[in-house]
C-alpha cells in the first residue's frame, strides 16, 4: 500500500492514522519519538482482517520486517528506546538485524511467559513469547518497576525466603527481571477488540514505565486494538499510530464507545452477530 495514510483520530494526546506503516514512517521527522513499542503480525496466517497478509513466504516476511524497523530506528530521539515483541524464530533474526545497527544498544531479550500453549509433536512445548529492548545510545531513562511478592495462591503465603533475608527485602517488592510470568493475551470475548489476541495493558504500563517519561512521545506502528494508544493516553505520553487494517475499534476504544467483538457468536436462530463489548471508560478508569 502506498497511498498517503489517512487521519481517522485525534485525541488531546494522539494522532491514529490508517494506511502502511512503512511509507508513513518515512514521512516522519527524525529524532522525533523517544519510544517505539511494536507487536507486528507473526506470519502464523491469522485473519487480521481485510488488507493485512500474515502468510509471507519466510524471505518476503523477513525482508518487511527489516523494512520496517529501517523505517522506524531513524525516528528515535537520543537515548530513545525500541521494544519488539514477536514470536522468538522471528526475534531471533530481527536482534541479529538490530546487532548491526551502530546507533543502537542492546539492553534485554526479555522472556514472556505465554499460557495454555499448545503441545507440537516433535518439539518442545512453546511457552514464552520474545520481547527484544534496544536503545539508541545509552537510555535516557530507565525505571525499573517492581513486582509484589510471590505468594501462594491457596494458602496465601510467601513462596520464597529469599535466603534468610526476608526482613531486607524493599516493601514495594522485588526487582523486575528479564523473564515476565505474570502476563497473560487477552483472550476473553469481554476484554477483545478483534479477532486476533490483544496484549494485556499490564505489559504496555511496564514498558512505557520502564522507557518513557510523563510527555514523551510514544510510537506503535502496529495499532491492533489500541492497547499502546489506550496505555499512553492514561500515563500522559503522547502518542503517534497507525493500522492497516480496520481502525474501528481502536477508535471506539479510545473514545469510550462499545467496540464491537469482530469474532461471532451464534444467536438464537443460527445466524453469526457480533456481541458489544463495554465502553473503555468502564474498563480501563484513568489513573490521576
Amino acid at each position: 500500500m502506498t497511498d498517503k495514510a489517512k487521519e481517522v483520530l485525534q485525541t488531546e494526546l494522539g494522532t491514529l492514522y490508517h494506511g502502511d506503516c512503512v511509507s508513513w514512517m518515512k514521512t516522519l521527522e527524525p529524532e522525533t519519538v523517544d519510544l517505539i513499542f511494536a507487536d507486528p503480525p507473526f506470519n502464523l496466517n491469522k485473519d487480521y482482517g481485510k488488507g493485512v497478509k500474515d502468510n509471507l513466504k519466510n524471505s518476503e516476511y523477513l525482508a518487511w520486517t527489516y523494512e520496517w524497523i529501517d523505517a522506524a530506528v531513524p525516528l528515535l530521539s537520543p537515548g530513545g528506546a525500541i521494544w519488539i515483541y514477536n514470536i522468538p524464530r522471528w526475534n531471533i533474526m530481527i536482534g541479529a538485524h538490530l546487532m548491526q545497527k551502530p546507533e543502537l544498544m542492546f539492553r534485554h531479550q526479555v522472556a514472556v511467559s505465554m499460557k495454555m500453549g499448545l503441545p507440537i509433536p516433535g518439539k518442545l512445548s512453546p511457552a514464552h513469547y520474545s520481547l527484544l529492548y534496544f536503545t539508541k545510545g545509552k537510555p535516557r531513562t530507565f525505571t525499573r518497576p517492581r513486582t509484589p511478592i510471590e505468594l501462594c495462591r491457596h494458602c496465601g503465603g510467601e513462596i520464597h525466603d529469599y535466603g534468610g533475608h526476608r526482613n531486607k527485602m524493599n516493601p514495594l517488592g522485588v526487582n523486575l527481571t528479564d523473564v515476565w510470568t505474570d502476563l497473560s493475551p487477552v483472550r476473553h470475548r469481554k476484554d477483545k477488540r478483534r479477532a486476533a489476541n490483544a496484549l494485556p495493558e499490564k505489559m504496555l504500563e511496564r514498558v512505557l514505565t520502564i522507557s518513557s517519561e510523563p510527555g514523551d512521545v510514544v510510537l506503535d506502528p502496529f495499532g491492533g486494538s489500541g492497547t499502546t494508544y489506550a496505555v499512553a493516553e492514561r500515563m500522559h505520553r503522547h502518542w503517534l499510530g497507525i493500522e492497516l487494517g480496520d481502525t474501528d475499534p481502536i477508535e471506539r476504544r479510545l473514545t469510550g464507545r462499545e467496540a464491537v467483538f469482530e469474532m461471532p457468536q451464534k444467536g438464537d436462530a443460527g445466524k453469526s452477530k457480533p456481541k458489544l463489548i463495554q465502553p473503555v471508560a468502564e474498563q480501563w478508569p484513568l489513573i490521576a
